[in-house]
């Protein structure tokens, strides 16, 4: 692997850079309450099914628990909670994840591969360690979240040339 020439680097490029230290401990934390918040904490209820042998549940259907929540919630709050809930909650493992990747020709699907493997780990050991259900439907959610939280980085990093443009054009007159 050959040296970064950091000269050639747009000036953003060269702030995240020095700021991956930074996105690393953030990325660090974000990772304990993600992990606290999916294996430890409360169960909202999602299962809207029968609970299986020994208190475990799982769908391996795609779409299913996405229609039932979707279908058979008594108002608005659960879709969102639960289906907006899964995609929020990996919107800054995509976005801290493509930070830490800036420079990488491959983040584009790095990104979206690492929100699958984590939600899948995730999932794994909702179904092995806890009462609540592993769900297909979840890893999908999350990886567009995490897919989504990619392209925020891709459209911003898209507008900073432009930005610093004109703020360079402001100083000059």
């Amino acid at each position: 692997m050959g040296h970064l020439n950091t000269n050639k680097l747009h000036k953003t490029e060269r702030l995240v850079l020095k700021a991956k230290p930074v996105i690393m401990i953030l990325l660090l934390l974000y990772l304990a309450v993600l992990f606290y918040v999916t294996l430890f904490a409360w169960n909202h209820g999602s299962s809207y099914g029968p609970v299986g042998p020994g208190g475990r549940n799982y769908n391996l259907d795609f779409f299913r628990s996405i229609y039932r929540i979707a279908v058979y919630s008594p108002d608005v709050v659960d879709p969102v909670v639960i289906l907006g809930g899964n995609i929020v909650m990996f919107l800054p493992f995509g976005v801290l994840t493509a930070l830490m990747l800036i420079h990488s020709k491959k983040a584009w699907w790095i990104v979206p591969g690492l929100s699958i493997l984590l939600s899948l780990f995730i999932e794994i050991n909702q179904y092995v360690f806890t009462h609540r259900v592993a769900n297909v439907d979840d890893v999908f959610l999350n990886t567009i979240g995490g897919t989504v939280g990619f392209l925020l980085i891709i459209v911003i990093r898209s507008w900073m040339p432009k930005i610093q443009t004109e703020d360079a054009q402001k100083d000059n007159v």
